[in-house]
């Protein structure tokens, strides 16, 4: 039993309520009645404590140099590594609810019963402001009970306020189907409630050294898909769109009020830096470019994931239709990001572990999906998913796209009414007949199949190798189309990165232009990394 919340008993919380999670994650997804992505509650809920897990486990144990506990220290870490994994409108309220309590006591020596208290009421602060629109019977509803019963406990026993704040969870989590029509058409609690009540009841375990005894929601009942709602907002809008944002609080109150106008279920939260900060960005809108364009003009958005609604409205199981289709595609970059999204694909964020992609996979609702990993070094990912995927009923495909502009030749070739095997056939022949560079700048000196390269040198890639090395990045942009045309091609496709000056594609259009007169160009900002230009030639 402790009297006090330590650094060591907030790795041990961590640990404890990731572990709750993952033993009750299908039964919070079931009890959800939301067939969207941000409907996957118990799912979204584990990938963001895994992520403030791996937070705390990549802390060397040494003590902070900003003046805060060792305690708060470890808070800070789990809360920060929340908003960083952060995946729907779960786990962003969650995250913070964790910044609020880290802010709370991170300098306060000891942390006791009262502490604990003062902790979950700035956590239910945090979690409300973060919400444009707060809705009773949630998330919401449950922290802000837990934080009033352990305040009404008025107790410096820290055990006593733990075991109050997870009773007042559980009550209020059983009067969630009151405060919400939805969960009491459905007769179901809030899974996001649930879920911080098994967070809760993590931390009375490890405060106490014993496991509090709650009986579980009641199994969803069978009900016909088409009386299922999504869990905020209205249905006027089809896209979720999420991602982090580095910028500071004034562009990010200009963006708040931008995307107010363009959506709802927006939820905009920051790590709780002074200046320029790291902010998670949740909204659901129908223009999809339009909000990413505003995440760049704020700041610098990364991470960006785009999902259709519509794709989403079927659970995977025996009922989906046999010739349902799908296609999930990585990519790293706002515009690039928009570009599969209006091609009706499911994008996941460039550098994706298994899971991210099998749940990408499973939440298309489709029997057949196609997976694009535009990377080399996804592939291998994107075929162990794909194994995965198998498992639960759905057959995967991978096409081997090396770069997105040979992901925009497969969709742009896909055809429903083709036999799925076909169709993936010809998709696979479209991207293997698109040739692919990247321009970009060299880091430090190296020996290339083109010759040696000096760090700020810029590199000219051909399917991955060097092919020309120069000093101006726009006269070397131009070199390499001209080198890809002598080959053949019909239509250039141009990707500008978000480092990219400004008329670098446009200037690289106008040469091709000139010198390939027969030549169709097309250029888009991709916003993607470390490449101001990618390059397709088909």
């Amino acid at each position: 039993m402790l009297d006090t919340l330590d650094a060591a008993a907030v790795r041990r919380w961590c640990a404890g309520g990731l572990g709750a999670l993952k033993r009750h994650q299908g039964e919070i997804d079931d009890l959800n009645v939301y067939p969207v992505p941000d409907g996957d509650t118990g799912t979204n809920m584990v990938l963001t404590l895994t992520s403030a897990q791996q937070a705390l486990a990549m802390d060397l144990g040494t003590l902070p140099e900003d003046g805060h506990t060792a305690h708060g220290h470890a808070l800070r870490l789990m809360a920060r590594g929340a908003l960083l994994g952060a995946r729907g409108n779960s786990g962003v309220i969650l995250s913070q609810i964790l910044r609020g309590f880290a802010d709370a006591v991170a300098a306060v020596p000891v942390v006791r019963g009262r502490e604990l208290a003062a902790a979950l009421r700035d956590g239910t602060a945090a979690a409300y402001a973060a919400v444009a629109r707060p809705v009773e019977g949630t998330l919401l509803s449950v922290v802000a009970a837990a934080a009033h019963s352990a305040e009404r406990a008025d107790s410096d026993d820290l055990r006593a306020v733990a075991r109050a704040a997870a009773g007042g969870a559980a009550h209020a989590l059983a009067r969630t189907p009151e405060q919400l029509p939805a969960l009491a058409r459905a007769g179901v609690v809030d899974a996001g409630g649930r879920g911080l009540c098994l967070l809760l009841d993590a931390l009375v375990e490890v405060v106490t050294g014993e496991s509090p005894e709650r009986p579980a929601p009641a199994p969803r009942p069978v009900r016909p898909p088409a009386t299922a709602v999504r869990e905020t907002g209205s249905e006027e809008y089809a896209y979720e769109v999420q991602f982090l944002l580095d910028a500071g609080p004034e562009a990010v109150a200009r963006l708040r009020a931008e995307l107010a106008a363009l959506g709802d279920s927006l939820v905009v939260v920051g790590d709780g830096s002074a200046g320029v900060g790291t902010w998670n960005v949740h909204v659901h809108v129908n223009d999809v470019g339009a909000t990413i364009e505003a995440g760049v003009v704020a700041g610098r958005p990364h991470r960006i994931s785009v999902t259709r609604f519509a794709d989403q409205a079927a659970p995977v199981s025996p009922a989906v239709a046999a010739d349902g289709r799908a296609a999930v595609v990585v990519a790293a970059g706002a515009g690039i990001a928009g570009l599969f999204t209006g091609e009706g694909a499911t994008v996941v964020p460039g550098n994706p572990s298994i899971g991210e992609l099998v749940d990408a996979i499973r939440v298309t609702g489709a029997a057949r999906v196609v997976v694009l990993p535009n990377d080399p070094d996804t592939q291998a990912v994107a075929s162990a998913a794909a194994r995965e995927a198998h498992g639960l009923g759905i057959k995967v495909s991978v096409v081997p796209t090396r770069s997105p502009v040979q992901a925009l030749a497969a969709l742009a070739v896909r055809d429903p009414g083709r036999r799925f095997e076909d169709d993936v056939i010809a998709m696979a022949e479209a991207a293997g007949a698109c040739r692919y560079a990247e321009v970009c700048y060299a880091r430090r000196e190296a020996l290339t199949v083109a010759g040696p390269c000096r760090p700020g040198d810029v590199l000219a890639l051909v399917e991955g190798e060097v092919h020309l090395i120069g000093s101006d990045l726009t006269d070397t942009c131009a070199a390499v189309v001209d080198r890809m045309l002598g080959g053949g091609g019909e239509l250039v496709t141009l990707l500008s990165g978000a480092d990219a000056p400004d008329g670098l594609a446009d200037a690289v259009r106008e040469h091709v232009e000139r010198r390939w007169p027969f030549v169709e160009v097309q250029a888009f900002a991709g916003g993607q990394p470390h490449y101001p230009l990618l390059v397709g030639v088909e």
